[in-house]
């Protein structure tokens, strides 16, 4: 029998007090302010967020570095990114996030390969500036059809005070205006991968939009349909299947990043007429500054599963004349009864399964809309590195006594999703093989555990087929927790 919210708010409650039963005093407090039901009306999820993460407890959280170089410039294909540092955080970060790309690697396309400037014990006593001259040098010689560097601060960079910027100017010259950019993204900055977006994007700001020397822009002829997609990294295929789209409605799109992008294309970006952002929580910071400078407006965009589809088309056209309109309802019209013959095949077997999810960026509020569509619920969800705006965002789509859970302790999880009983949890590579291990499906929802894409119409028969994978595999049935054996 289907419990009712109230029945729901208590279980959520005493779940609550029994996990933070198991902290001393102080911590529990602490930890009580990133736990609770969100109730109907309230303005946000009655969290707290952004906030440093407990010495002693499992986070899942990343660093400045890897918001900085695993996620914004990362994928930026033509460009070699240098992991300035010991070669620990650049073999770490080299497994990268399925961007997918066009082009060759090692020849015009470098997101595959890893750089490193390879910190010795000598360089922390007398500085790395000179290793990173010699390195970029090397770069030049090997990959001559790199179209720009960035150097991506490892910790031991902002502690000695190497001087980044100094290089960056100084070869940038030697190269004849080749965009070369110092990024201060030291692990230790800020209190999670969030401040690394954040810096990554004032570095686009002061090291890519600000120069006007590059030329790369030069030849660029504007239309009154150019937008630029920002914030959608490509995985398994994501920024293409919503590329289809956009140009099926009539839009030119001038630029795509990270995900497939180029620097060229980042520098064409300010002439675009509207930025369609995808992860806010990474691409807010340069979209806002793009307005303000620029006066280009940007809107927000959800292309998981068609209801959020069809809302996002026709708010993306909203900007432009009715032309664009009457072609995004083209759009719409086309891709109904595919989406109708995918819901009608997978929603008898998924209709009333209970989902947990917690993931990064958006992920926790946007992919809600694909779940409804195949008539799952969301029973709880949080963010590894959301800020306050994040929750405020996300009570447009949880419902009435959904448990929220802010920078979630390993713990923590586990005792939830033991006390609710999803049938399914979405979350990433670091829980996965705990709640397989418990008997729960699972799907890795940080690089759709190596499926994809999941993003536009195509994306959503895809989505809906792994769902259904997971939860229907009789595996379930045979398995035991090895604890439990």
């Amino acid at each position: 029998m289907t419990a009712t919210v109230e029945e729901r708010k208590a279980t959520n409650k005493a779940l609550i007090e029994e996990v933070l039963k198991a902290y001393p005093e102080k911590m529990a407090k602490r930890r009580a302010k990133h736990l609770s039901t969100f109730e109907e009306g309230r303005p946000d999820c009655g969290v707290k967020s952004n906030i440093k993460s407990l010495p002693g407890v499992m986070t899942i959280r990343g660093c400045a570095y890897a918001g900085s170089k695993g996620v914004v410039w990362g994928p930026i294909k033509d460009m070699v990114h240098i992991s300035h540092g010991p070669v620990g955080c650049g073999q770490y970060s080299w497994a990268n996030r399925r961007n997918y790309y066009i082009g060759t690697t090692g020849i015009d396309s470098f997101v595959t390969m890893q750089f490193t400037s390879d910190f010795q014990e000598k360089d922390i006593v007398f500085g790395g500036d000179k290793k990173l001259d010699k390195i970029i040098d090397e770069i030049q010689v090997l990959f001559p059809l790199n179209k720009g560097i960035s150097i991506q601060s490892e910790c031991p960079i902002g502690l000695i005070g190497d001087d980044i910027e100094a290089v960056s100017k100084k070869k940038s010259k030697e190269y004849e205006g080749k965009t070369i950019v110092p990024v201060r993204c030291e692990g230790f900055r800020g209190v999670s991968q969030s401040l690394g977006h954040h810096l990554a994007n004032d570095a686009i700001r002061d090291w890519v939009f600000d120069r006007t020397d590059t030329g790369h822009t030069s030849q660029f002829v504007s239309t009154p349909y150019d937008v630029a997609i920002i914030g959608d990294y490509n995985i398994g295929g994501d920024a293409w299947s919503s590329r289809i789209l956009l140009e099926e409605m009539g839009l030119r799109v001038i630029s795509q990043w990270s995900g497939d992008g180029t620097i060229a294309e980042i520098e064409n970006t300010p002439k675009a007429k509207l930025n369609v952002l995808h992860c806010y929580r990474s691409m807010n910071y340069i979209s806002r500054h793009m307005e303000e400078k620029y006066g280009i407006p940007w809107v927000e965009y959800n292309f998981f599963g068609p209801s959020k589809i069809e809302a996002s088309l026709r708010e993306i056209a909203s900007h432009f004349d009715d032309s664009i309109k009457a072609k995004a309802e083209e759009v719409i019209a086309k891709y109904k009864p595919l989406m109708q013959a995918v819901i009608d095949k997978y929603k008898p077997r998924l209709q009333g399964k209970k989902v947990m999810l917690y993931v990064g960026g958006l992920r926790p509020r946007h992919v809600i809309g694909a779940y409804e569509d195949l008539g799952m619920e969301i029973v709880g969800t949080g963010y590894e590195f959301a800020h306050n705006d994040d929750y405020q965002r996300t009570t447009h789509y949880v419902k009435d006594s959904t448990l929220i859970y802010d920078d979630v302790t390993g713990y923590e999880f586990e005792h939830f999703v033991e006390g609710i009983k999803p049938d399914l949890v979405g979350s990433g590579i670091k829980e996965k093989y705990v709640f397989q291990k418990m008997g729960v499906p699972f799907r890795q929802m940080h690089s759709w555990d190596y499926s994809g894409p999941y993003h536009g119409y195509d994306g959503f028969a895809i989505f809906a087929r792994d769902m259904d994978m997971a939860i229907s595999s009789p595996v379930w049935g045979l398995t035991k927790a090895p604890w439990k054996a």
